[in-house]
């Protein structure tokens, strides 16, 4: 995410569950890959489990975006 876009999130955060929500969930998900990057080798479960974990990372950045340009289409109509 662009700086700009962490900006946003934060003012957000303030007063929006729901991105209060998704950025936690966002940022767990970032965690949890973390840990598969100490690792030489994976197993396949590994792999497999690292693979779900990049899907919903990316799905829960689709949704934080999703927020920020619905925030940005509001501000800019008024």
């Amino acid at each position: 995410m662009e700086r700009r876009d962490e900006e946003i999130i934060q003012q957000l955060m303030s007063h929006d569950d729901e991105m209060r929500a998704l950025y936690a969930e966002h940022q767990e998900l970032k965690h949890q890959l973390e840990g598969f990057r100490d690792k030489i080798h994976l197993s396949t479960e590994e792999e497999l489990e690292k693979r779900r974990i990049q899907k919903l990372k990316l799905a829960s950045k689709d949704k934080l975006m999703a927020i920020i340009d619905r925030h940005q289409n509001h501000h800019e109509a008024h």
